[in-house]
């Protein structure tokens, strides 16, 4: 008796593994919707197909950029909707990726673009870095569209290079930028290129090699401003580039100089030629780049930029509203942004993310950098940077609390400092992120001020919301993986993707 229990036990407890197992496995590789369900919530196929991709963007910087432009106007509590927060369809897709519940960008890329789970760092290639995917631009290139990819950093970053490269380094920059040269796309806007002759500056020139392909370079307004539709393959260059090869942080930008949604209408006018229509992936990619730096101001007006820039796609809908798809996600979010500080408890004060007036990056640029290289470090005083501190962020250094005063001395200790002498040890890192020790503690104040908190100076695995609005729209509804994005999209388009 004891032994016919003993084996009915544990065959019930290999098929309870054998079931959970194939659970685990199945959800790490497969979408948790089936193709049958995508299909019934499909509702026709779609001529112009936009994806905005917010890199780092999840709903506390949706939330912080909603309540801060309320702030602006209004002392009552609430929040004013950005215009994708708005569109008819909501929802939710989770993040992680085949090694990792923290994505990167390369690998939440490989993920929208190809639908397939790969390693952080790894673009459009298997876990293996030996097969490589097909990606949904190249689909509708295939297709007859005519295909754009816009972002606000450069081409030849991770996110934006999901749509067209393959590499099993997100840091082969010349490789994915020649890569961009050959993939027929026929427009690309925004930043240029990290490394356009190679890492070590001995490789021709990627604007040489994009001519050869057939590609106008456009690097002024005024060239901007006059490409035509029929003018062939484009590549346009912001004029004037930040760092790392980047658009400008919005909170920099100078009235007249172009923004994120320029290159969006730009390339809706070069692509809506096409016959069958096209298909215009937009990254607003410094909105990440603020997060890591825990700069919630910056962060705020991109975001506000990257909704700018969807208003120019939801204009277009408005002429073609029965063949147009928006949809506007996050790859992940960034910083671990919180609406809410232990030392603000239940309050918020918005409106005092108004007194930034520059990014983290131009502070550094106009006053830290300049300060350093001037200023013998036995010669420094904070009190010298005092103006500038109160200009940049609206910080007062006399009215800092002890506490708070005895911080900022002690960054401004450690940005003076020889970089020996600021080796990343881990509190070093806890408190600066490997960021300009001064200009970090400036903007963690006033986020905590403003009543913003951070957890991280890199990503986070939490969920980031979907909006949809066109074409198919529901089918974007629910919770589901970001592969599913892939394949929701290919069935839109009518795509016939090849087994894999």
């Amino acid at each position: 008796m004891k032994r016919k229990k003993l084996i009915s036990t544990v065959a019930g407890v290999l098929v309870f593994l054998l079931f959970t197992g194939s659970l685990f496995a199945k959800g790490a590789r497969e979408p948790v919707q089936s193709r049958a369900g995508m299909e019934q919530a499909s509702s026709g196929k779609a001529k112009y197909v936009f994806f905005f991709v917010g890199d780092g963007l999840a709903m506390p910087q949706i939330n912080a950029a909603e309540a801060y432009t309320h702030a602006l106007s209004s002392k009552d509590v609430n929040v004013k909707r950005l215009r994708f927060s708005q569109l008819p369809v909501t929802g939710l897709c989770t993040t992680h990726d085949a090694g990792s519940l923290i994505t990167d960008s390369a690998s939440a890329g490989t993920a929208f673009a190809a639908g397939q789970k790969t390693l952080n760092g790894v673009i459009n290639m298997d876990v293996t870095k030996t097969k490589t995917f097909k990606t949904i631009a190249e689909y509708a290139k295939e297709q007859g569209k005519k295909v754009g990819v816009v972002s606000s950093v450069s081409l030849d970053h991770a996110t934006p290079a999901s749509m067209y490269a393959r590499v099993p380094s997100r840091g082969n920059y010349y490789d994915i930028a020649v890569q961009l040269t050959k993939s027929g796309f026929d427009y690309f806007g925004g930043g240029g290129f990290i490394q356009p002759t190679g890492k070590n500056k001995d490789k021709p020139s990627v604007y040489d090699l994009a001519k050869a392909e057939g590609y106008l370079i456009v690097d002024s307004i005024v060239a901007f401003q006059n490409l035509k539709p029929g003018v062939g393959k484009v590549i346009a260059i912001h004029p004037i580039l930040q760092d790392s090869a980047a658009m400008k942080y919005e909170i920099d930008r100078v009235e007249g100089e172009l923004a994120l949604a320029d290159f969006v209408r730009k390339g809706i006018e070069l692509l809506q030629d096409g016959k069958e229509g096209f298909f215009l992936f937009v990254e607003g990619g410094k909105i990440d780049w603020a997060c890591h730096a825990n700069d919630a101001g910056s962060a705020i007006k991109d975001t506000l930029a990257f909704d700018a820039a969807v208003a120019e796609a939801l204009a277009f809908a408005e002429k073609y509203p029965n063949e147009t798809l928006i949809l506007v996600t996050g790859d992940h979010e960034t910083g671990g942004m919180a609406i809410g500080f232990a030392g603000t408890q239940y309050s918020t004060f918005f409106e005092k993310i108004a007194l930034q007036t520059m990014s983290y990056v131009a502070f550094n640029d106009r006053v830290v950098t300049p300060y350093k290289g001037s200023t013998p470090k036995d010669k420094a005083k904070l009190e010298d940077l005092a103006p500038a501190i109160k200009e940049a962020f609206g910080i007062d250094l006399g009215r800092l609390s002890q506490l708070q005063r005895e911080q900022v001395e002690r960054a401004f200790k450690r940005t003076m400092g020889n970089e020996v002498e600021r080796s990343i040890k881990e509190e070093e890192y806890l408190l600066y992120g490997g960021y300009e020790p001064l200009t970090v503690k400036l903007t963690q104040f006033l986020n905590q001020m403003a009543g913003i908190g951070w957890t991280s100076y890199s990503h986070t695995g939490v969920p980031v919301p979907v909006f949809a609005q066109g074409v198919s729209q529901n089918l974007f509804s629910g919770y589901y993986d970001n592969t599913d994005i892939f394949r929701k999209l290919a069935l839109v388009m009518g795509v016939q993707v090849a087994s894999r």
